[in-house]
């Protein structure tokens, strides 16, 4: 049986208008410039597991559609556990931020720290897309909440704001990955630089534009959480260097002593994004 007062209580939950620090017309272009920065975050973290895919194993075709396709479901999935999270939309988008960012910004060092160890990083790859999409699915629904309990408008009109936000950040994020991170931070600070900026991005929408809808304590709780992050994050840079050396000296042995490597015919250098094929 359906209780019915949970049923209306949290429908008038949704439905309460957010207590905001700026008018509502500056909160949603907020709101619209979180889901802009977190879809580029977001698409960066696939580029980077392609290209990590293409690294360790080869077959870049396989395993880029292996890569996409776990992630779509994976986004699907998520979006529909993402319901049971809209009734506190707010403390619910900083936590999958939270997550989102640790886990994309350390995906990288993750791999690399794989393949040393045992030698193989598929496994790990497809749980690392399988866990990011679940988290990147979620983002949405909670969202639409979010901008609708700041001004009531028409769901289609809500939609279409969050949508073309979302595809532009995609595509920022899609050409910053090869043009710009790349080049100049490479695949593992990149990383990195992208999980500590997610991280901001959450906590800028929670902490700040919504931080009313918290208790005290949950906002303790985030802040420190997305504090532990992007420390943790930072410090990762002083891995870079010593897990690029080893891995490299690892696929040279590996493909020296006649091992076999898919698509080793491809030279590859961490410090160089570029695969050179010969």
């Amino acid at each position: 049986m359906i209780d019915t007062y949970d049923t209306e209580r949290s429908a008038a939950d949704r439905s309460r208008a957010a207590v905001l620090p700026v008018s509502a017309g500056a909160g949603r272009c907020v709101v619209l410039a979180a889901v802009f920065v977190c879809a580029a975050c977001g698409l960066i973290y696939e580029l980077e597991l392609i290209a990590l895919a293409d690294y360790f194993v080869g077959d870049t075709v396989t395993h880029t559609s292996v890569v996409l396709s776990l992630m779509v479901f994976a986004m699907g999935m998520g979006s529909l556990g993402a319901k049971r999270l809209r009734r506190r939309a707010s403390a619910g988008f900083g936590l999958i931020e939270v997550g989102l960012a640790l886990i994309g910004g350390s995906s990288a060092i993750t791999l690399y720290l794989c393949f040393l160890l045992f030698g193989e990083a598929r496994p790990v790859l497809f749980c690392l897309c399988l866990a990011m999409g679940v988290l990147i699915g979620a983002e949405m629904p909670l969202l639409m909440t979010l901008i609708q309990r700041i001004r009531r408008q028409d769901p289609g009109r809500a939609v279409a704001d969050l949508s073309a936000a979302d595809y532009v950040g995609a595509l920022l994020g899609g050409l910053a990955f090869p043009f710009l991170l790349l080049p100049l931070l490479g695949r593992l600070t990149a990383a990195l630089f992208t999980g500590v900026i997610n991280a901001l991005a959450g906590a800028l929408l929670v902490l700040w534009l919504f931080r009313d809808d918290l208790s005290r304590r949950a906002r303790r709780t985030l802040l420190a959480l997305n504090a532990g992050v992007v420390v943790a994050l930072l410090a990762g840079v002083t891995l870079v260097a010593p897990l690029e050396r080893a891995a490299e000296r690892a696929l040279d042995e590996r493909q020296g002593t006649g091992g076999v490597v898919e698509g080793a015919a491809c030279e590859r250098r961490i410090s160089d994004p570029i695969t050179v094929c010969g």
